[in-house]
């Protein structure tokens, strides 16, 4: 019998993706594996049932009583959970810092499960990083929210009223979402600074086209994340930064790390700072926000000053956030995947830390040791 590979209907607020794509779903079929599909669970990304080709449907609670694996955009419910199997494997962003009550009930209810956000940041796993695909749709997206915000042209124009200056745009934070956000703005014709406390993404700031903004404080981490920095080294940064935040039209924050609450980086102070009319797009804001002002899912006006803090920003661009993050789990499945049948090669680094639950335990040791404490 060959293995069922089941995909619901999203229910999240916000959440408009779907895990498998037409495309996707034939490329399992052709593997040998079945797909069954939640009726309408592509509809919010555009993807029609009409689309999907040698798939099967069910109501959700086939789905989940069927599936042997199950492929998620965001986590189940602990309901949902109850409904398993025992030895079901799902993957998907499963948030293991935020959910406690769905990790024990993975874990009580004998389910393998992958967290997409724990996938290990190697040259191997490129195809496989989610979290990555998804972070270049934020920044991308953050900038066109700024530009719509703005009550400013982002280009430099000469009319026969005069020349326009471009708009200053500043990106804090240069990862995937910051440095997709700078070639977006430059794109737009916007002049770009960016900083971000890693001294090596300096020359890919450069290469875009960007000023980097030097603070002299470095602060270079493992895993190509950043370490805390010391309250000396705070310090510094936000003399240098308060003032090129002043100097700016519209800021771009990205600074966060999967798992924790993000860095304060934009003060209140700053923020008076700049002048009415800027607008400031803070991507972390379900991270807690970089700016003191950011509330998630709202947008405030401060002195003049517009702070959106936008959540869940790519399931925005439903249809290809959908697309890439569709290929992400069919990478990372397509290795254990052998005629029709899931063989997991425990020795295999990325399957061994992406694991958060397998039989009746929890596999990742950040995760047991928050749960545990």
């Amino acid at each position: 019998m060959p293995i069922t590979i089941g995909v619901l209907r999203e229910s999240a607020a916000r959440e408009r993706r779907v895990s498998v794509v037409p495309e996707v779903a034939e490329k399992y079929a052709r593997g040998g594996a079945q797909v069954l599909l939640e009726r309408g669970a592509g509809e919010l990304a555009q993807f029609p049932d009409v689309a999907y080709r040698g798939v099967q449907w069910g109501e959700e609670a086939e789905v989940l009583q069927r599936s042997q694996v199950l492929l998620r955009v965001q986590p189940l419910s602990v309901e949902q959970i109850g409904a398993l199997k025992a030895g079901t494997v799902v993957v998907g962003f499963l948030q293991p810092h935020a959910r406690r009550e769905e990790v024990l009930a993975l874990q009580r209810g004998g389910i393998t499960s992958f967290a997409m956000e724990l996938v290990p940041r190697i040259s191997r796993a490129q195809s496989m990083d989610a979290l990555s695909s998804q972070a270049s749709i934020a920044g991308y997206k953050a900038v066109l929210l700024a530009a719509n915000e703005l009550q400013k042209f982002l280009p430099m124009l000469t009319t026969a009223a005069g020349t326009i200056r471009p708009a200053q745009v500043l990106v804090i934070g240069a990862g995937v979402a910051g440095l997709q956000a700078i070639a977006t703005a430059r794109r737009l014709g916007a002049v770009v600074e960016a900083y971000d406390v890693r001294s090596a993404t300096r020359e890919q700031v450069r290469s875009l086209g960007a000023r980097f903004v030097d603070t002299g404080v470095s602060a270079e981490g493992s895993g190509g994340y950043a370490r805390e920095l010391t309250e000396e080294e705070r310090r510094r940064q936000q003399e240098v930064l308060d003032g090129r935040i002043a100097a700016a039209d519209a800021l771009i924050s990205t600074a966060s790390v999967p798992g924790r609450a993000a860095p304060k980086i934009i003060t209140r102070s700053a923020v008076e700072r700049m002048r009415p009319g800027s607008v400031i797009v803070d991507t972390a804001a379900e991270q807690g926000g970089n700016c003191e002002l950011t509330r998630p899912g709202e947008t405030v006006i401060h002195q003049g000053v517009r702070v959106l803090g936008p959540v869940n920003l790519a399931a925005e661009l439903a249809y290809n956030a959908s697309e890439m993050y569709a290929r992400n789990l069919l990478n990372f499945l397509s290795p254990a995947l052998q005629e029709g049948e899931l063989v997991i090669d425990w020795q295999d680094e990325v399957f061994a830390a992406a694991c958060l639950t397998h039989a009746g335990q929890i596999r990742h040791e950040p995760t047991r040791q928050t749960i545990a404490g």
